[in-house]
């Protein structure tokens, strides 16, 4: 990071020395451990945890789903060979590399706040503590110098609203993938949004959506559906780590979709999703809810709807991508080793 920056950001030592070396290193968000998970100790295990290392099971054992999340994330993608670099706000400082320690701080607070890539500045000079959405970790990726986080792991991002035509509401996620330079590992965009928007839009600010073994734009809990596509297809991590690279070396500043699809043991029916997502607008329509205040009203639906599958599923997609993305960064970081000595 550079001087200007160091009163505010803190990289953890492993981060900074992992990219110093050129090792893998996969940034991970934290709005889903402040604001997304319950407080308390799952009951329900996705079935695809049976597959993955035991270490993201175990994070798990004995403590809130939400606090548990931050250190399986980090789990995951150690088991596969790479660098976590988990992102956060901690009395003001952005710190990029949170240990299991302060996750779960973070994870215990209740004065917290959703930040985003507007929010950094101020809620730093405010001395506050929260979690990093989509756009607030790319922010923070590009923060890191003199080589940024170039991996990025998450669930669902954020997009065009419903309703977007009565009332302009698209996700700063968007533009912050465009200008962040930074690959996205995520299920495509949250199926609440008007998805079919989102990908226009994406399409509109030239960001490339590669599907991970897919032409179909999945759904966060769903696979998708063939009307919405891609606008590539990367056979395997190794593919995707030579797209990204090529198109970096074209336009640097210039951020990256991989889209994944659930695990298929955990993936939810589309057409699930779609009637709990009518049931929550007509709930709105009728209690007069807009806003931000819809969101909530449609995830209340769809976990109703699904009884309670989708909080599985949730964090199915969320390990899932954590590992595809060590992967990706694992290829990524071979290549410049072996440029380097050639």
């Amino acid at each position: 990071m550079t001087d200007q920056h160091r009163h505010f950001v803190r990289v953890h030592p492993e981060v900074a020395d992992a990219l110093a070396s050129g090792r893998a290193v996969v940034a991970l968000e934290t709005a889903a451990v402040t604001h997304g998970l319950p407080r308390e100790e799952l009951s329900q295990f996705p079935r695809y945890f049976d597959t993955v290392d035991p270490s993201v099971r175990d994070a798990f054992r004995g403590r809130p789903a939400n606090a548990a999340l931050g250190r399986a994330l980090a789990a995951a993608v150690r088991a596969e060979g790479a660098v976590p670099a988990t992102v956060g706000m901690l009395h003001g400082k952005l710190v990029i590399g949170l240990t299991d320690a302060e996750v779960d701080l973070l994870a215990e607070m209740r004065e917290v706040r959703k930040i985003s890539s507007r929010d950094i500045a101020p809620l730093s000079v405010d001395g506050a503590s929260g979690g990093t959405t989509v756009a607030g970790t790319l922010l923070a990726c590009r923060l890191v110098s003199p080589t940024r986080l170039r991996v990025f792991a998450t669930g669902g991002i954020g997009g065009v609203h419903r309703g977007y035509a009565q009332r302009p509401d698209i996700s700063a996620d968007l533009l912050e993938i465009r200008d962040g330079g930074t690959l996205v590992v995520t299920a495509g965009a949250k199926s609440i949004l008007d998805v079919a928007a989102t990908v226009e839009m994406l399409d509109t600010l030239a960001v490339a959506t590669v599907g991970y073994d897919t032409e179909h734009f999945p759904l966060f809990l769903s696979a998708g559906t063939p009307h919405l596509r891609t606008s590539a297809r990367a056979r395997d991590a190794q593919h995707a780590a030579t797209m990204f690279a090529l198109q970096q070396s074209i336009t640097p500043e210039r951020g990256m979709l991989l889209c994944v699809p659930p695990p298929t043991s955990d993936a939810l029916p589309t057409e699930t999703m779609e009637r709990a997502i009518a049931v929550g607008l007509a709930e709105c329509a009728q209690r007069g809810v807009t806003g931000p205040e819809v969101t909530p009203v449609l995830l209340a639906a769809v976990a109703q709807a699904t009884g309670g599958a989708s909080l599985a599923t949730n964090l199915a997609v969320l390990v899932h991508n954590a590992q595809v993305g060590a992967r990706v960064a694992k290829c990524m970081a071979h290549a410049e080793r072996t440029s380097n000595s050639d």
